[in-house]
């Protein structure tokens, strides 16, 4: 029997999650929050006594397909701190025709923390996806936000298989105007990927804050440059550097998800350390 192949576009679903998180004594808690499937709202937990609320973005469907446009708004609130992460990688499927779309927008207000560390992005052989991340940082905000993919589904033999990969961060701040990263990547097989071909991993790490001094940048600029140096040997490239805004931006790539992940632990210590005199936190995923 001849099979019809049928457009993804035509089963795309439009999800949406609003979380908005306030200070509520020594606890930061969910305020007002809403969400529509594929999205699961989980409540949060807490991984020690900073009162810290640790979220997971949870899709029980397992990945994105072509013509999902799924969306997220965060809202946190005065002297709020929040941690968010995901259960597992973020996957997105072959599509014939339709991307895969995810918009998220982000305002964090005044003395705010939020720590973004999702896992990283599986693109399939054949996918198309588009994100946008939009962040606000009122004065006296803190952000460190993590975003990463993998070349495709390594061990299928699908490295750099993907139809396209396009992403946009922007992270606006009162008064230094905005941080931004933008990127389209559609492999090409004769021409490849650039320098980025022979790896099979990229993260971006940012961390940003107008209230915090220049020597500090400088010492955590130079803590995080050893962390990286230190894994040169061992399947990674990376630079760290501190752009126009207040704050440093450390771009890796590696070999493989292990040592991405590791590496990122390591900074992401480091920047707590600093910058809070906090230990790492202790990640709870199941």
């Amino acid at each position: 029997m001849r099979r019809t192949a049928v457009c993804t576009g035509a089963v795309g679903r439009v999800g949406t999650l609003a979380l908005e998180y306030v200070r509520h004594g020594d606890r930061t808690v969910f305020g007002r929050t809403a969400c529509q499937t594929p999205w699961h709202l989980l409540p949060p937990i807490y991984l020690d006594e900073s009162g810290t609320a640790y979220t997971l973005l949870v899709n029980p469907s397992g990945g994105l397909v072509g013509g999902d446009h799924l969306s997220i708004e965060l809202s946190i609130g005065r002297d709020a701190h929040v941690l968010i992460s995901t259960p597992s990688a973020n996957r997105v499927y072959r599509s014939l025709a339709e991307e895969a779309v995810q918009n998220v927008e982000i305002n964090v207000s005044e003395n705010g923390i939020l720590e973004w560390l999702p896992e990283h992005t599986i693109p399939f052989a054949g996918s198309r996806f588009s994100q946008t991340i939009d962040v606000q940082l009122d004065a006296g905000a803190t952000l460190i936000l993590w975003d990463a993919f993998a070349s495709g589904r390594i061990a299928h033999g699908e490295r750099w298989g993907f139809t396209s990969l396009k992403n946009h961060i922007r992270i606006a701040m009162p008064a230094h105007g905005a941080v931004q990263e933008r990127y389209v990547i559609v492999p090409d097989g004769r021409r490849g990927v650039g320098i980025s071909q022979e790896w099979d991993y990229a993260g971006s790490l940012f961390i940003l804050a107008d209230a915090v001094a220049g020597p500090q940048w400088a010492a955590l600029e130079a803590v995080l440059a050893e962390i990286v140096d230190t894994h040169g040997h061992d399947g990674l490239l990376g630079g760290v550097s501190q752009p126009a805004a207040p704050g440093i931006v450390v771009k890796l790539l590696a070999r493989s998800a292990p040592m991405l992940t590791e590496v990122l632990m390591e900074l992401w210590a480091a920047a707590r350390d600093v910058l809070w005199q906090m230990p790492a936190a202790n990640f709870r995923k199941y």
